[in-house]
């Protein structure tokens, strides 16, 4: 029997920006939140990475995991104010192409989605999303873009679609 629903054979992975779990000061509860709603969703979860901030981190990271991958990335962290939140910086660098209506809809969830620079955007066949570094608000904010990547990967891949 084959797995019909929207998401049977899709890819993703995690990546969790932070100076703090990298560290080892910190729990990573967001990455392991978003690796629990994709798995959920019917994703089949491939990698889960830890990385500091920066923007070469982040950009290295990112280039690593999407080069050869169709699938959808989801970053946690380093999406705020602060000096070292420097995750939108180190995707942009490696995007080939921007999303922004994905990102705005993850903005839209809730009134703090609003403080996050996150961004979306395409390399290859892979979907990359920012979301911030709170377990309630990642999953937040990926939840409100699940519906459709399905449909945005099949795009990618260019598989047969009805639209």
């Amino acid at each position: 029997m084959t797995d019909s629903s929207p998401s049977a054979g899709l890819a993703a992975k995690v990546l969790t920006v932070s100076d703090g779990v990298v560290h080892g000061t910190r729990e990573d509860r967001s990455g392991v939140a978003l690796v629990e709603r994709l798995r959920a969703e019917g994703y089949d979860v491939r990698d889960h990475r830890l990385v500091a901030d920066g923007v070469e981190q982040v950009a290295a990271a990112l280039r690593e995991m999407a080069d050869g991958f169709a699938g959808v990335i989801v970053s946690t962290g380093g999406t705020g104010f602060t000096l070292r939140d420097l995750t939108p910086e180190g995707t942009r660098a490696i995007l080939e192409r921007d999303a922004p209506g994905l990102a705005e809809a993850m903005r839209l969830v809730s009134p703090l989605g609003r403080l996050s620079r996150g961004i979306a955007g395409i390399r290859g066949e892979a979907i990359i999303l920012n979301t911030p570094g709170s377990p309630q608000g990642c999953v937040e904010q990926l939840e409100a873009v699940l519906d459709i990547l399905p449909h945005a990967l099949r795009l990618l891949g260019e598989a047969p679609t009805e639209h």
